[in-house]
């Protein structure tokens, strides 16, 4: 995401340097089973756009062998993540400045098993999602995954809500908007090998790196 994107979509509570995010209340738990069920034993995990940071420790709270390594470009979010790793006993790493459109952005951050990133791709410009992917084919170890959480579109079989989300967006930004699922595919070097509905129209779903 670049740091000239809004940090949300949405109104925060803040409790010192923590944010609460509503979405992410809702959210959190499904997702942290989801990567739970599909993620290795002992995984090291760079998250994209961490926002809160809320996902994080929900995601080391279900699996305490993870070695998640959190990041974003906005400050107040990256303290906010650091505020609620707090709680995580040492399994979320201190959050990191990192912004995709950046060339260069994962040099040194390698290797790790997967790349995770929620709701960012549709609130970034189209660069954002192009760096994300070459950026995670550079740091995953051969086999590693980019699990993306979010909406997409899928021809007619988009949901309708998802339709007038990729519109409302492209009211505010026309950088913006939920993307395709078959752009994402076309992303050089990784291999979609999942799709997995989740609540509120929104999927699951994951590439892999190529030996």
């Amino acid at each position: 995401m670049t740091s000239k994107a809004p940090i949300a979509l949405e109104d925060r509570a803040a409790t010192g340097a923590r944010l609460s995010s509503p979405s992410a209340g809702r959210n959190r738990d499904v997702i942290a089973a989801a990567l739970a069920a599909r993620l290795p034993e002992g995984a090291r995990v760079l998250e994209i756009a961490s926002g809160t940071g809320e996902h994080a420790l929900a995601c080391v709270t279900a699996r305490p062998d993870l070695d998640w390594r959190p990041s974003d470009p906005d400050a107040a979010s990256r303290a906010s993540v650091d505020g609620w790793a707090e709680d995580a006993a040492g399994r979320i790493a201190p959050a990191l400045d990192v912004d995709t459109i950046k060339a260069g952005w994962a040099d040194g951050l390698g290797p790790v098993e997967a790349v995770f990133c929620a709701n960012m791709i549709h609130i970034a410009p189209w660069e954002a999602c192009e760096g994300l992917f070459a950026g995670a084919a550079e740091v995953l170890t051969p086999g590693g995954e980019l699990i993306l959480y979010g909406p997409f579109l899928e021809g007619e079989a988009t949901a309708p809500s998802n339709l007038e989300f990729d519109a409302s967006l492209k009211r505010r930004d026309p950088r913006w908007g939920v993307r395709a699922l078959a752009d994402l595919d076309a992303r050089l070097g990784l291999e979609r090998v999942e799709r997995a509905g989740m609540p509120a129209n929104n999927l699951i779903t994951v590439w892999r790196r190529r030996a």
